[in-house]
């Protein structure tokens, strides 16, 4: 059970990323547009090419179980960042802004966790590594 569980939340968190790739490769000036609005404005090319890569290499790698370690620390490295970016619930007064964006915040933070429980634990059982590994060496 704990193999199908592993596979599931492998499944779940992979598909946020790998959409999030998507989403930037068909969006990407509009997605340069926001990146400014939050004041991030240096070699905006540069950053998004590398979010989007990123983010799909980490999210693929996740999904398929191969290498999951470097696939979350792939995620991380965007992932809290961008938290701390975009959910900055600390700068709102509004008290339906803060709430909503204190969510986002901690519904990202969980995410991250996530990541940090897959690269403590490694891919389980159902992953493409392990289905290679066909050949014992001694």
């Amino acid at each position: 059970m704990k193999d199908l569980i592993d596979l599931l939340g492998r499944v779940l968190l992979s598909a946020i990323f790998i959409w999030d790739a998507f989403d930037r490769i068909r969006h990407f000036e509009s997605t340069k547009v926001k990146m400014a609005e939050f004041g991030v404005t240096w070699n905006q090319d540069f950053l998004l090419y590398s979010t989007i890569i990123f983010v799909a290499l980490g999210g693929i790698l996740l999904l398929i179980g191969y290498r999951t370690g470097l696939a979350s620390v792939l995620l991380l490295i965007y992932w809290i960042p961008f938290t701390f970016i975009v959910h900055p619930f600390w700068n709102y007064s509004g008290d339906f802004t803060q709430r909503i964006e204190s969510i986002e915040f901690m519904k990202n933070m969980a995410i991250a966790g996530g990541l940090f429980m897959v690269f403590a634990n490694g891919s389980g059982r159902y992953s493409i590594k392990r289905m290679l590994a066909t050949t014992r060496v001694r």
